[in-house]
């Protein structure tokens, strides 16, 4: 019997995904460079990779890049994120989580004070039980330690919950927990290789919670 539902952050309930590719793109296309897509996507969901693309991009250029150059990414991906609302369905199905009585979490790849700041601004950072992030671990995701974390502070075990992801770094960092996954791809995810989740869905917004469980058993 499902108890409760681990949640992904950025890209499944908030559209961070894209402004930050968005905001290093603009970088890259302001000095004439192409921002590889096959190696971005690499650190989706993750912080294990070895590609940075500051650190590409001044390779690429011979020369480091200025700090007003720096700060001017940083505020276009805040420009771009604040003006996102939550994705589509992830309110809905909050609701009916806690009108199941079932826990409710969230494993992210991100630092606490990102995860925080953001669910808090976006007011429903109370509805979650538990939160795990980056810095609460040894290994971010694909490994499983925010997941295990996770299980350990709602007092459930793996074959009682399911995640719900966006990247393929997160599915497999569920799945070697011993969870079951669902995957809800965005807009820079959609095109990566999910096949590894239980289920696939396109938008949270599309299924219901009993649907969604029903799909899973």
């Amino acid at each position: 019997m499902i108890r409760a539902i681990v949640f992904d952050f950025d890209g499944l309930i908030l559209d961070t995904e894209e402004p930050v590719y968005r905001s290093w793109l603009e970088v890259y296309q302001a000095h004439g460079e192409e921002l590889p897509f096959d190696r971005w996507v690499q650190i989706v969901g993750s912080t294990t990779t070895g590609f940075h693309p500051q650190h590409h991009l001044e390779e690429r250029l011979g020369r480091p890049l200025p700090k007003e150059v720096l700060d001017r990414r940083i505020g276009r991906r805040t420009e771009m994120i604040l003006a996102n609302e939550l994705l589509p369905g992830v309110v809905q199905r909050l609701d009916e989580a806690r009108d199941r009585g079932l826990r409710l979490g969230v494993a992210s790849s991100s630092t606490s004070e990102w995860v925080r700041g953001h669910l808090a601004r976006l007011g429903i950072l109370e509805r979650f039980d538990c939160l795990r992030c980056r810095d609460d671990v040894a290994h971010a995701k694909p490994e499983p330690d925010l997941y295990l974390a996770v299980l350990e502070c709602l007092g459930v075990e793996a074959e009682d919950a399911i995640a719900i992801e966006d990247s393929p770094n997160g599915v497999t960092a569920a799945k070697r927990a011993g969870l079951r996954c669902v995957a809800i791809p965005n807009s820079i995810t959609a095109r990566l290789d999910l096949t590894h989740a239980d289920v696939t869905f396109t938008s949270l917004a599309d299924v219901t919670l009993v649907e969604l469980l029903r799909r899973l058993d």
